[in-house]
């Protein structure tokens, strides 16, 4: 363990005493009911990562309303008293285990891999690339309907009523998703934001929307309750997307979201320890934390542990996070303390249901 010290550390994230530095990030698993509840499936999936040690767990994205913000068949939502009470269990059982448990709010916006309605989004801008086979869609993406300022209001109060919702069943936190490409994301990212009002335009402006969100939750949930906020410049159609105008952006995202008082900053890059945007330059971590002053959560190939210790070490993060390598090893963090070897992952573990290295499909 001493080799490790950094990760078994405790910290005080707001009101949660972690036992660690380790996270479980969040990861698309669409194993939930065609209704949008949670079920006994997830209860095993999320209790297996609480009892393999790791001291914060972030769900996959839960979707805000049931009318247009649903990405995937299958997603867990969170966009009504049913939704909201299915995770109780969840967050009951992953809590008897001694872990905490934030609930992932996320908006599809122009990313849905299916038909079941037209896609919103900030701008009437067909999305890059195709849908993703494993999660369900296929062909192109459909070009979205741009959205009205009435519909950005009611996406931003979606955003506060579910936040309000994992609250009263007892989520630790909750987490807004403005990455990924998804609708938060979009309205930041220069090529899918053409609007000319006050959400479109200069970096400033497109930042805005998020800065609503979190602070349209924050009213709802009281100074208290812990709000994250994830950021990105890749996305899962656009994986090499960099920010146009490199550190400046950051640091104007990183203030402005600072200024909405979030509890902490969830940075995810395809290797979290490589510059974002000039070699020999900071990370999105560490810009994060630098223009933020709040703690930072990153994520991006941190399932080696030496890697994630150096980034702690560092002083880049405070918290990383484990995506891919804690399906294979859902006791990631009691294997790295016991001294034990990881499997290595396997990509079958990438397909999106709640299953994990030991146990076969769960049915």
């Amino acid at each position: 363990m001493s080799k490790y010290s950094n990760l078994f550390s405790t910290f005080q994230l707001e009101s949660l005493k972690l036992p660690n530095r380790v996270v479980l990030s969040p990861m698309t698993r669409t194993s939930a009911e065609p209704s949008g509840l949670a079920n006994e499936r997830m209860v095993r999936y999320y209790t297996r990562f609480a009892k393999g040690g790791f001291g914060l767990i972030i769900t996959e994205g839960i979707y805000p309303d049931t009318v247009n913000s649903q990405s995937y068949e299958n997603q867990p939502g969170i966009a009504n008293d049913a939704q909201a009470e299915s995770w109780r269990p969840v967050v009951q059982a992953v809590q008897r285990e001694g872990g905490k448990i934030v609930a992932q709010l996320m908006h599809a916006g122009a990313l849905v891999q299916h038909d079941r309605f037209t896609p919103i989004a900030p701008s009437a801008v067909k999305p890059v690339g195709k849908k993703l086979e494993d999660h369900g869609g296929s062909g192109e993406f459909a070009v979205p309907k741009e959205m009205t300022q009435e519909e950005i209001r009611k996406a931003i109060d979606s955003f506060a009523q579910s936040a309000l919702r994992a609250k009263q069943i007892g989520f630790d936190g909750v987490e807004v998703h403005a990455a990924n490409g998804y609708l938060l994301d979009q309205f930041i990212t220069d090529y899918t934001n053409h609007r000319t009002d006050e959400y479109g335009g200069s970096t400033e402006r497109r930042i805005r929307i998020v800065v609503e969100v979190l602070e349209a939750i924050r009213a709802v949930v009281g100074p208290d309750y812990m709000v994250g906020v994830r950021i990105s410049q890749g996305k899962v159609n656009d994986f090499q997307h960099k920010w146009a105008n490199g550190e400046t952006d950051a640091k104007i995202i990183f203030e402005q979201l600072a200024a909405a008082s979030p509890s902490y900053i969830h940075t995810t890059e395809y290797k979290a320890f490589v510059p974002a945007f000039v070699e020999d330059g900071p990370t999105l971590a560490k810009l994060a934390k630098r223009y933020s002053g709040l703690p930072v959560i990153a994520n991006g190939k941190l399932g080696e542990p030496e890697a994630a210790k150096l980034l702690i070490e560092s002083g880049d993060a405070d918290l990383i996070a484990i995506g891919t390598s804690a399906l294979v090893n859902p006791d990631w963090v009691n294997k790295v303390q016991e001294g034990k070897e990881l499997i290595p992952f396997d990509h079958y573990f990438l397909h999106p249901i709640a299953t994990l290295k030991e146990e076969e499909v769960i049915v």
